[in-house]
C-alpha cells in the first residue's frame, strides 16, 4: 500500500488593485493590475489590450499609493 502525504493548500484571497493607463499608440484607455508597493518602482513590458502594440508600463509609488503610466518602447 502506498501512502501519500497530502497537504492542505490554503489560498489567501488577494484584492487586486487596478489602474488606468492610456496606450501611447492608439490612445485608448485600459486597466492594468498594480504590483505591491514594496515591488515598485518597476517597468513591465505590456501589450495594449486594444491594439496589441507593445509598450512599457511604469509603476511607481508615492505616499503608499502605487500608480502606473505607459510609454512607447522606443521613447
Amino acid at each position: 500500500m502506498i501512502r501519500r502525504n497530502l497537504r492542505t493548500i490554503r489560498f489567501q484571497k488577494i484584492a487586486m488593485s487596478i489602474y488606468p493607463v492610456i496606450c501611447p499608440t492608439c490612445f485608448e484607455e485600459f486597466m492594468v493590475p498594480l504590483p505591491a508597493p514594496d515591488e515598485t518602482p518597476c517597468e513591465v513590458d505590456y501589450d495594449c489590450e486594444v491594439c496589441c502594440r507593445p509598450m512599457i508600463v511604469v509603476f511607481d509609488e508615492e505616499d503608499g499609493e502605487v500608480y502606473a503610466s505607459a510609454r512607447g518602447i522606443h521613447d
